[in-house]
């Protein structure tokens, strides 16, 4: 589900990118949906900063600490304010979408059932 609307994603991996409010500099999250929970595989940022301390293991790959933390969380609740410039770009193989540009209610990712 995102934002109300359900997705259809084709496989269960998704890559979720936006540009930090702060640093201003791009930050990636690979996930995938496995059962009830999304699990982050993989980060890059580019960069490092304002909260953005690259995690443990990360090594800098063209330009961005690249880490694979081990988390898995039942959803995602992404902040809509409208005040970052930008909102964050939810792609799934070759489909992406943009969501959160304009401010709203939050905007909520997790596995269908939930």
């Amino acid at each position: 589900m995102v934002a109300g609307v359900a997705l259809t994603l084709v496989s269960p991996d998704f890559t979720l990118s936006w540009t930090h409010s702060i640093e201003h500099v791009e930050w990636r999250e690979s996930w995938r949906v496995e059962a009830a929970d999304l699990r982050l595989v993989r980060v890059a940022v580019k960069g490092s900063g304002a909260g953005m301390e690259p995690g443990d293991g990360a090594r800098l790959e063209g330009g961005f600490w690249v880490w694979s933390p081990d988390m898995a969380v039942p959803a995602l609740h992404l902040a809509a304010s409208g005040a970052t410039g930008g909102g964050w770009t939810l792609c799934a193989g070759a489909a992406c979408r943009e969501l959160g540009a304009v401010a709203g209610g939050p905007v909520d990712i997790a596995p269908c059932g939930r």
